[in-house]
């Protein structure tokens, strides 16, 4: 009797979750590192730093979030930024003669980008469903289609903004408001939009269940097709935003711009516990998962230890254990 309710004490034991709560242990645990390698890295300035490049791949990775969780894929990412990116800055030059250099160029450079983000959102999606490509094939199309672009935009080179532009344009990412950045009310603001629509709301219900089973999902007269386009207009969308609040940063764009967005994208969805093989989407975990993404990045600037051109081969080393943990199966019973 003693240990059968030894045994029942045990079963009862709370276990911690570590697909909820691992992110966040993380992202501690690389604050603790990053403050033990140098003191400066809890400052002001560096927080602040380091919110505000989070921004760019966090609200890429939100929408990323909602296309994974349905069981697909986007690797045009960072050549879709890179492309808008290159169009938004030509239209707003264009429109120096015509507007002036003022707010209203602005704000049609950033409505034009919006709408094409949501159009090569929707072209990745009907391609996708109605055309019946894997998402894998369409997305790396579109990616060298986007890229290309761009390339061909600024004949090799670099497409820069308008200098008077850039002044009036500036502000979105260099100023605050009450001592945060804008990029990260952006970024705030998308992350609890994604998150109401993810788990508030019968779409996002409807991705995981897509996720999970497709056929089950259209049997269950899901419009399968419609939500699956659908996540990747709101991908499209999340791209097209963080596209207006990084063009100011730098004022140009090149075929270099973008470059890796949509590995740095698909590791923070991954890091914050979303299965990559659909099914399964956590916006919360996604937030930290682009955290810790820049975070290590912060780090390593901060260390001689691993050169910072080493970011890229401990993304992708990441993804690979992250990947890894989730088929593990950890705390499943042994056959």
């Amino acid at each position: 009797m003693p240990e059968l309710a030894q045994t029942e004490t045990t079963a009862r034991k709370p276990k911690l979750d570590l697909k909820m709560y691992g992110p966040a242990i993380a992202l501690v645990i690389l604050c603790i590192i990053g403050f033990s390698l140098n003191s400066a890295f809890l400052s002001e300035g560096n927080i602040t730093n380091l919110l505000t490049r989070s921004a760019f791949i966090g609200i890429i990775a939100v929408g990323a979030t909602f296309v994974i969780t349905s069981g697909g894929i986007d690797l045009s990412v960072g050549s879709m930024a890179a492309a808008i990116a290159g169009i938004m800055i030509i239209l707003m030059n264009a429109l120096v003669d015509i507007l002036g250099t003022g707010v209203l160029t602005v704000v049609v450079g950033a409505g034009c980008a919006v709408l094409l983000g949501a159009l090569a959102g929707l072209a990745n999606g009907l391609l996708t469903t109605k055309g019946k490509i894997e998402a894998f094939i369409v997305t790396l199309g579109t990616m060298g289609i986007f890229r290309s672009l761009v390339t061909y935009f600024a004949d090799g080179g670099t497409l820069s903004l308008n200098f008077d532009i850039r002044g009036t344009y500036r502000p979105v990412y260099y100023d605050s408001l009450l001592g945060v950045p804008y990029p990260v009310w952006v970024f705030a603001v998308v992350a609890v939009a994604g998150w109401l629509l993810m788990n508030r709301t019968t779409f996002g219900r409807y991705c995981t269940a897509i996720g999970s089973n497709e056929h089950v999902a259209q049997y269950s007269a899901i419009n399968v097709n419609k939500i699956k386009t659908w996540t990747y207009v709101i991908q499209g969308l999340c791209v097209a935003l963080a596209t207006v609040i990084y063009v100011p940063r730098l004022g140009s764009a090149s075929s270099s711009t973008g470059v890796l967005w949509e590995l740095e994208a698909i590791a923070a969805v991954i890091i914050g516990g979303t299965v990559l093989k659909g099914g399964y989407g956590r916006i919360g975990g996604t937030i930290f998962g682009a955290l810790i993404l820049t975070t290590i990045g912060n780090i390593l600037n901060f260390t001689d230890v691993v050169s910072n051109y080493l970011n890229g081969t401990m993304q992708g080393l990441i993804i690979i254990i992250a990947v890894w943990l989730q088929r593990a199966d950890w705390g499943k019973p042994k056959d």
